[in-house]
């Protein structure tokens, strides 16, 4: 669950994040496509695979977003007694479940495109895309922190 959460958090901030001070704003569609060429090249995907399986990933992921979107708008500001912070928290709860029965169904849908041997190829490529993507962006990040700092 941990890591459905982290990788569905690294796909949310990516999604809507731009990198600091790079003369490039981040662009989805430039990482849809660079995501999907690395999932169909680590997963081994035919071109006819490829075709099946990724209009119904983005599908998942256009509903995933939805879900986040709620999340961040309702856990915006922290609520000022108990009684409202527990009914925040049992709904983040509630949307998390809902995003976890978001991907067991796609992961259904997934198996009528491709055998499950390739599923689990990529399950794996995506989480590796997201990490490798978290990283790169944390780097970068970094790196423009140092750029930017006055010399001594």
């Amino acid at each position: 669950m941990k890591r459905l959460l982290f990788t569905l958090s690294v796909v949310f901030l990516l999604s809507v994040s731009a990198f600091a001070d790079e003369p490039q704003k981040f662009s989805p569609e430039k990482f849809q496509a660079e995501m999907e060429q690395f999932i169909t090249k680590e997963a081994c995907l035919t071109p006819e695979e490829a075709a099946k399986f990724f209009p119904l990933l983005r599908e998942m992921h256009k509903k995933q977003r939805t879900i986040h979107q709620q999340i961040k708008k309702e856990c915006k500001i922290k609520p000022v007694d108990e009684c409202d912070c527990k009914k925040v928290v049992q709904q983040r709860d509630v949307y998390e479940l809902e995003l976890k029965n978001i991907q067991q169904t796609y992961h259904n849908k997934f198996f009528c495109v491709l055998p499950a041997s390739k599923v689990y190829d990529v399950i794996k490529a995506e989480d590796r895309f997201h990490r490798r993507a978290f990283k790169n962006w944390s780097k970068n990040k970094d790196d423009n922190h140092h750029k930017h700092q006055p010399k001594k």
